[in-house]
């Protein structure tokens, strides 16, 4: 089971509520609890997180020690 994040698209102010569902249910329409029309919002969840070394730390001596030194990401 998931939890999804439902946000109200009507022409009041918007209300944020959250469903649990099963990855095959179908988005919902309306909220469940004032019938209003909803929109699944996307979010940014929960990554993994690995145990162990960086992959930072194994990028070769050239790049600076960041996997993405060539300034694509705009981490720097």
């Amino acid at each position: 089971m998931a939890t999804y994040v439902y946000e109200t698209i009507d022409h009041q102010p918007p209300l944020r509520f959250e469903a649990v569902q099963s990855m095959n249910d179908r988005p919902l329409d309306t909220d469940p609890a004032t019938g209003r029309p909803v929109r699944r919002v996307i979010t940014g969840g929960y990554g993994l997180m690995g145990v162990g070394k960086s992959t930072a730390s194994k990028a070769p001596a050239s790049s600076g020690g960041h996997c993405c030194s060539g300034g694509g990401c705009g981490c720097q």
